[in-house]
């Protein structure tokens, strides 16, 4: 496993949740919900957000099909994680695939006593978390980068 923090997005239409973890990736924690709607605002708030965290690397989930394929919202995000690839470089952006991610942290949610309306500011923040610890996972598994490197067309 490569020792260094890690950020996650989840890209929405509305928001994008972000996550980070520690140096060492035991833990992905919530960091913020990004809104989404003006995309280079929320891009100019994800690059001060990676100046801040420093990461090793971001890791940007990718929509996929519960059967594997890629559909429209698969090529928003891959488009969204190009624009964001050139502006952090030299930082790493990498896609994995983010199948149900955002069900299982609505249902943590759910779980844990947080409200549906209440909730709404926050999933988006438990996805990229549930992102971020699968990509952990996968990595302490494998001995490999999680996903797709991104790569940088300028």
């Amino acid at each position: 496993m490569r020792r260094g923090r890690r950020i996650a997005v989840d890209v929405g239409d509305a928001r994008i949740g972000v996550a980070s973890c520690d140096p060492d990736g035991v833990l992905a924690t919530p960091v913020e919900t990004v809104p989404g709607r003006d995309v280079p605002a929320a891009h100019r708030r994800l690059r001060s957000i990676v100046a801040e965290y420093e990461p090793l690397e971001v890791v940007v989930g990718l929509p996929r099909s519960l059967k594997g394929t890629e559909g429209p919202a698969a090529a928003k995000v891959r488009v969204f994680a190009q624009e964001l690839a050139k502006g952090i470089a030299p930082v790493p952006v990498r896609l994995v695939d983010e199948r149900m991610s955002t069900v299982t942290a609505a249902q943590g949610l759910r779980a844990s006593g947080v409200n549906s309306r209440k909730g709404r500011s926050v999933v988006d923040q438990a996805a990229a978390v549930v992102i971020l610890q699968n990509a952990l996972e996968i990595e302490r598994v494998s001995g490999k980068a999680p996903g797709e490197n991104v790569q940088v067309v300028m």
